[in-house]
């Protein structure tokens, strides 16, 4: 049981450390795709990770095109703000790929286009706020999922 965490182009290594420490705990796969905001030997990642990061199953690509390319069939949701379906409505499925874009702008125009049917957010209900820390969304996402699943 567990999903298939994908990080377009993360900028921040704190979040990428929180989201692969979530990915071993929620029993998770992590996929980053290149290019980063960070190295993968960055002393915050590590930090935020903490000593879990040796234990974590990953795969990275070094493009979206190649991430689409070796996965193209698998059952993928896509997370952005400019959804109009929540992610509670997500068809959970054991293995799911859930994809989420970095930090300042989100998922790429060219997959939220490609993929509107398939597009989910996490709503938020202040106008003082614009998004969520990606750590957060992924959890939310992920653990709504498990609890759908088990």
């Amino acid at each position: 049981m567990g999903y298939n965490i994908v990080l377009i182009e993360p900028e921040i290594p704190m979040n990428t450390g929180n989201i692969g420490r979530l990915s071993l705990a929620s029993g998770s796969v992590l996929h980053l795709v290149k290019p980063f905001g960070f190295e993968l030997d960055d002393s915050r990642l590590k930090r935020a990770g903490l000593d879990y990061w040796k234990h974590i199953s990953l795969h990275i690509y070094e493009s979206s095109e190649e991430f689409f390319s070796i996965n193209k069939d698998k059952n993928m949701v896509y997370l952005s703000s400019s959804a109009t379906k929540e992610y509670w409505s997500i068809d959970y499925r054991d293995n799911m790929f859930l994809i989420f874009g970095k930090e300042s702008v989100g998922l790429p125009k060219s997959i939220i286009a490609e993929n509107s049917d398939k597009l989910y957010k996490i709503p938020i209900y202040s106008n003082h706020v614009r998004s969520l820390n990606l750590a957060n969304a992924v959890s939310i996402v992920v653990y709504e999922g498990l609890r759908c699943i088990k």
